[in-house]
């Protein structure tokens, strides 16, 4: 097949939404009807002891949330689909955030009883930074929830984009009938008692074809009503304006049932855009090009816990990525080979031999990537999007355990090298602090601590405001600095010195009283500042 033809066959998106919404249930289905698995898991089930697929460590089954972004890829329609699966929970936004850098498209789950939540919200601004295409499922259609004008009407005004329904309920809760495709003029019939794979779809000519009365019954008229005045108050489905982030089709269904997802799944793989351009800071990289570039946007330790493998997910951004040849490390300048690249199927995963502009690749590390290193076949570039800012709550991290202090410090960097929580050490001292985005954060690190390294840890709370980086062009002022503010100090894993601040107005007298130190809020203006260390 030819390269250009390799890259319009890929389709890489993420599903987001608020914590409960149903995400990894319909992750689940889009799987199932797929075909990439034979029976879904249950994400929150006493009775039923699978667990979701996507959702593949301990403490994600144990506690039936996700905790990691988890990929997984599979065919449908003729077309690669790179799906990946995102922590709904505000403390592992950043990894969220960084998966958003990765992919073309976004799907995002709202659920009807609860509409459009907080975390909603900040996951939708990082789609908006980007202009990123988003479909919206409104999901959870067979309870009593809102009505779905409102619904429409939050979406637009809280998310800040256009909604245009593509399909449109009958009833909800107890009176939910089935919905009514406005795409493609045809109707889907809810049975609640039955579970299938293939939804049971009837054509219409339009909206007042005689079926609709026939197995909407009553609702038919109402449905009929909605639909005359969506047709008059909403914007008519503009692909261009979808593809550029100004207009979200949306669709309605339960998850849970398996309904409206197939049809979700396939008016995605008709409209969703193929693999784009993707923004460096030497220039714009085209997928189209013959030479290979890609960016590590994730680590994960221990996947399999048996080998404890710790594996780099790799977006592949242009050109074709080969087994088995050298490439460009930008940030070690050196060549690296990789002799088993991987595609994934949340922890299941199989050798890949090449991949192409929109894939994700998982790569055996062994300490020599950080999140937002480049790959190229020489050239020297640097993607952009992926940078840290400021953790809200931040703990010193003490071993339990003096006979595991190699276990410990293997664990400790090898999990904050994830990206869901920074890792702070003192430069002449033993002190380490683990600054996280939330509480959840850091009993996921010592469970995974413990379960995966077999060391054990515990937690001191520090009253820190604001984690700062901070440059001079004179080291001899940075030496005084620290030689002042020295318990203040730390330093982050990549040897970048970091002002932890007591407090908003100690921070202010900070930058008052030493304008010869530069303050950094986050670590993308690192670079561009001249750093002495």
């Amino acid at each position: 097949m030819p390269y250009e033809n390799e890259i319009l066959k890929r389709r890489t998106f993420a599903i987001i939404s608020h914590p409960d919404a149903g995400k990894t249930t319909l992750t689940e289905k889009l799987l199932l009807f797929g075909g990439a698995i034979q029976v879904a898991g249950a994400v929150k089930s006493n009775k039923i002891k699978k667990t979701a697929t996507s959702d593949f460590l301990d403490i994600e089954k144990q506690r039936g949330i996700s905790v990691a972004t988890s990929v997984m890829t599979f065919e449908y329609n003729n077309l690669l689909i790179n799906l990946l699966d995102t922590p709904g929970h505000k403390d592992f936004a950043e990894d969220t955030y960084r998966t958003l850098t990765a992919v073309d498209s976004v799907i995002l789950v709202i659920d009807c009883v609860k509409g459009v939540e907080p975390q909603t919200e900040a996951l939708m601004e990082v789609c908006r930074m980007r202009n990123t295409p988003v479909m919206v499922f409104i999901n959870k259609l067979d309870r009593e929830g809102r009505n779905p004008f409102d619904l429409l009407d939050e979406i637009e005004q809280k998310l800040n984009i256009r909604a245009r329904p593509l399909s449109w309920p009958a009833g909800m809760g107890f009176t939910f009938k089935g919905v009514y495709n406005l795409y493609n003029n045809g109707i889907y019939l809810f049975n609640p008692e039955k579970k299938v794979t293939e939804e049971n779809r009837m054509p219409v000519e339009s909206v007042n074809d005689p079926l609709l009365d026939s197995h909407f019954g009553t609702e038919a008229v109402k449905l009929r009503e909605d639909i005359q005045l969506i047709e008059g108050v909403y914007d008519l489905f503009d692909k261009e304006k979808y593809l550029a982030g100004k207009l979200a089709p949306v669709f309605f269904g339960s998850a849970l049932n398996n309904f409206g997802v197939k049809e979700l799944l396939d008016s995605f793989t008709e409209i969703s855009p193929p693999p784009g351009p993707r923004i460096a800071e030497q220039r714009i990289v085209a997928p189209a090009e013959k030479t290979f570039t890609g960016f590590v946007f994730k680590i994960h330790a221990n996947i399999d816990p048996r080998h404890r493998d710790r594996i780099a997910f790799l977006r592949v951004c242009s050109g074709k990525f080969e087994r088995g040849r050298f490439y460009y490390h930008n940030r070690l300048d050196r060549e690296i080979r990789f002799n088993n690249p991987y595609t994934f199927l949340a922890s299941a995963k199989s050798v890949v031999d090449e991949a192409y502009p929109g894939d994700v690749v998982g790569l055996y590390d062994t300490g020599i990537f950080k999140i937002g290193d480049t790959l190229t076949e020489g050239e020297h570039l640097q993607f952009k999007g992926i940078s840290r800012f400021s953790p809200e709550i931040f703990k010193e991290v003490i071993n339990t355990d003096p006979m595991k202090s190699k276990q410990f410090e293997k664990g400790i960097s090898q999990l904050t090298d994830e990206g869901v929580a920074q890792l702070f050490t003192q430069p002449n001292g033993p002190l380490k602090v683990i600054g996280t985005v939330g509480e959840l954060q850091f009993e996921v690190i010592q469970h995974r601590l413990l379960n995966e390294y077999g060391a054990s840890c515990k937690y001191h709370p520090l009253n820190v405001y604001k984690a700062c980086w901070i440059t001079a062009k004179d080291k001899s002022k940075m030496d005084e600095f620290i030689r002042f503010k020295m318990h203040q100090v730390m330093l982050d894993k990549d040897g970048y010195y970091v002002y932890l601040a007591d407090s908003s107005w100690m921070l202010e007298q900070m930058i008052k009283n030493n304008p010869d130190i530069e303050v950094h809020f986050n670590s993308d203006t690192i670079s561009s500042s001249p750093v002495l260390n």
